[in-house]
């Protein structure tokens, strides 16, 4: 509970993750707030039910709440008319952040009715918010409102995907992506391999447990794994240790 977690890749695609934790948390019980801004319904949808999770049914239900990036801004750009009363959570393409982060609140606001065991905001992914213009500072923002309402107000969790290139140009993305580093209880970083494509090793995870950020004294914790990506599954093993050499 209370655990901020940051997905990042850097040469590879760390999607993988996003459905981990999203199958995970839906299996668990919980409540899933999930701010989709890089695929469709659809494709979530269908990953998702390889993995043995209906997000059909959990929207159904009332355990998911699923805001359609790609769907609202274009409704928002093309000037689709809005419900009364009902902003847009994207209003932030003509203003600032703050519809969004109010839509992360009441989704997640449990009700006299909810029996979820927690809550927890899954964004997918992070650096489309300032694509779409927002500034580094106002993402910042958002972020860490969300962790005073979603960590520690309610007691649940957040997950975050960002992509990161040490040899970027886009300096904002870098800036939210150190930032969040400094922030982050724990930190899963799925990097390409340095010596290129190899069909039996898909890429390394560096695993990095946050334990100075909670007690002064303690050293982090920083694991590396290698992994190959299945069809239902991913296989973790130690550098130099895939089936392929054995």
């Amino acid at each position: 509970q209370g655990t901020f977690t940051l997905l990042r890749d850097t040469r590879t695609d760390g999607s993988f993750l996003v459905h981990h934790f999203l199958s995970f948390y839906l299996r668990a019980g919980c409540k899933v707030c999930f701010v989709a801004l890089l695929q469709s319904f659809s494709h979530y949808n269908i990953v998702a039910q390889k993995l043995g999770v209906s997000l059909a049914a959990a929207k159904e239900q009332g355990q998911l709440v699923f805001l359609e990036g790609l769907k609202s801004c274009l409704d928002l750009l093309f000037g689709e008319e809005e419900q009364p009363g009902q902003p847009s959570p994207l209003q932030f393409l003509s203003s600032d952040l703050r519809a969004l982060f109010d839509f992360v609140r009441v989704s997640l606001t449990p009700t006299g009715r909810d029996s979820w065991k927690g809550p927890v905001l899954l964004v997918d992914d992070l650096g489309v918010l300032l694509s779409l213009g927002a500034a580094p500072v106002a993402v910042l923002d958002f972020i860490h409102y969300c962790r005073v309402s979603v960590c520690w107000q309610l007691k649940g969790n957040i997950v975050v995907l960002v992509h990161s290139n040490e040899d970027s140009e886009d300096e904002e993305n870098e800036l939210v992506v150190t930032s969040l580093c400094h922030h982050s209880d724990l930190i899963l970083w799925a990097q390409g391999l340095a010596t290129g494509f190899c069909k039996d090793v898909h890429g390394q995870m560096k695993i990095t447990k946050r334990l100075s950020l909670r007690q002064a004294a303690e050293q982090d914790v920083v694991q590396i794994y290698q992994y190959k990506i299945q069809d239902r599954n991913v296989t973790f093993f130690a550098p130099g240790l895939s089936a392929a050499v054995l």
